[in-house]
């Protein structure tokens, strides 16, 4: 694909802590010292200045939306613990584990359409279909509120699954065609905190609506209504803002569209806005590594939606009311997005990613065991920590497993198609959880907690040994090729992935 400019962009990394005057030298060495290019238009130069201050404006006009969007995203799929908690079961005269069908039938739509609108939002742009699931998904949350029996409940979150399925699979994508390779984990780990945040407002919320008595509704369905209302106006809202990619974002001015295009052609994909072609991308199920991904979305999967779907009812066994119990749902889920944030930092500072992914399933593993194993009646502080460190390890892998496979993808309609397999792939895990998480195993869940904790453990084998692959097979091609380093590298010449004579693994 052609370059949008005219003229000449020079990069240099900013990564490599250079100084400002060191960029200038480079630019004077690579132009011999004219300010033109070749074919008479001036060259542009991507000094610091210029490139931190593209990035911030992504971070300011992007980000924040886009966590806006994720945190209703968030809210609306997991509101049915709270409501559960204010007596859904009884008014919708739910039995037996037809609420954990229910919880159940959302994940199965969840993974068959998301790589379908993975597809279409490569094809139609990000920034108009995860607008329109936004509308979609806002629209059967509102629709709860007329729900009257179990068939009624269950046909909604069929859909309501159908309509969020491929949302954060493409706002990673999305965000790749903004963010450099180096810059990606601490910028997804703002947006995916909104989650964190959307579970901790979800308790408060819940708190505040469950205190409505004089309604004419169920406390519980007001939830629905405040919460689905929102949605539907924010997606509009979207819908007219969110630019198709960072080369055509208008709050750019043209010097800095045609630098963003070119921060993203040398460090994040071989080709910029490439068009989708399926044959072309299933290649990358070629390369056993996609499928050991796939397989610690899986350990992922089941650590992550217990504590999404089941984390109030974790809570509820500390003994106190419906509404003190919501309330405490509030400093696990933000020690979960400020942990977050803390290994996200750290692993684009230290530009590695399979340590902080490993030390995230530890975290839970050791949290799930901590409280499968004591007396929680006797030990609530122990108990209430051990809440804290099952949010820290579900959140962090979350992110940065995500961010580790699409920092080794270049090539776009590749990148997008795995992405939207392996995220519902890891919620389709709620399956899972749904079905261990028992009304005749409560209070104590204990082959909850335990298969929970297995999962964690087997997804913290799986890291290493990915990891140690990768640290390995770098230093086998080093051995042939010579010592390369990853930021030298430009992603155009990496859009074959491990066949690409200089591509080595960002690990």
């Amino acid at each position: 694909m052609s370059s949008p400019t005219s003229g000449q962009v020079l990069l240099s990394s900013p990564e490599k802590d250079l100084k400002e005057e060191d960029y200038d030298l480079a630019a004077k060495e690579a132009t011999g010292s004219n300010s033109a290019s070749d074919d008479g238009a001036p060259a542009l130069i991507l000094t610091p200045a210029a490139d931190r201050a593209i990035v911030w404006k992504f971070d300011l006009r992007i980000l924040p939306v886009l966590a806006v969007m994720y945190l209703f995203n968030s809210l609306d799929k997991s509101n049915l613990g709270n409501a559960k908690t204010a007596g859904l079961e009884k008014t919708l005269g739910l039995v037996g584990n037809q609420y954990n069908i229910i919880l159940s039938v959302f994940f199965v739509p969840y993974v068959l359409t998301a790589p379908f609108l993975g597809i279409l939002g490569k094809k139609l742009g990000p920034n108009r279909v995860l607008p329109a699931m936004m509308f979609t998904f806002g629209c059967f949350t509102l629709l709860v509120t007329a729900v009257q029996n179990f068939s009624g409940l269950l046909a909604i979150r069929w859909f309501l699954g159908m309509s969020e399925s491929a949302f954060f699979p493409l706002v990673i994508y999305y965000l790749t065609t903004f963010y450099r390779r180096g810059e990606l984990a601490r910028r997804l780990a703002l947006f995916y905190a909104a989650q964190s945040i959307a579970s901790a407002f979800s308790g408060l919320l819940a708190f505040g609506v469950f205190q409505i008595t004089t309604g004419s509704l169920a406390d519980w369905r007001y939830l629905f209504v405040i919460e689905g209302s929102c949605t539907v106006t924010f997606s509009a809202f979207a819908f007219w803002y969110l630019p198709q990619s960072a080369s055509h974002a208008s709050f750019l001015s043209e010097e800095q569209k045609e630098l963003a295009y070119y921060r993203m052609q040398t460090d994040s994909s071989s080709i910029v806005n490439e068009k989708f072609n399926l044959r072309d991308s299933l290649t990358i199920f070629k390369h056993p590594t996609s499928w050991l991904i796939l397989g610690i979305e899986i350990c992922l999967g089941v650590p992550l939606q217990s504590v999404q779907l089941f984390l109030p009812q974790i809570i509820s066994r500390l003994g106190y009311d419906t509404v003190k119990t919501n309330l405490y749902t509030v400093a696990p889920n933000v020690s979960g997005a400020v942990m977050l944030l803390v290994l996200a930092f750290a692993s684009d500072l230290t530009r590695l990613r399979f340590p902080f992914v490993a030390a995230g399933f530890l975290f839970t593993f050791i949290g799930f065991v901590i409280y499968a194993a004591i007396d929680v009646e006797n030990q609530l502080q122990v108990a209430y920590f051990a809440s804290f460190m099952m949010t820290w390890g579900t959140s962090a892998p979350s992110v940065l497993l995500d961010v580790w496979y699409n920092n080794n993808i270049a090539h776009e309609g590749r990148r997008v198609l795995l992405t939207s397999i392996a995220v519902p792939l890891a919620n389709l895990m709620g399956v899972v959880s749904s079905n261990i998480f028992l009304n005749q195993d409560a209070p104590k869940y204990i082959p909850a907690l335990a298969t929970t904790a297995a999962f964690g453990g087997t997804g913290f084998v799986l890291t290493l040994l990915l990891g140690a692959y990768m640290v390995t097979d770098n230093k086998r091609r080093d051995a042939r090729q010579g010592k390369v380093d990853l930021r030298m590298v430009s992603t155009e010449e990496l859009r074959d992935g491990p066949a690409s004579a200089r591509f080595r693994w960002f690990y």
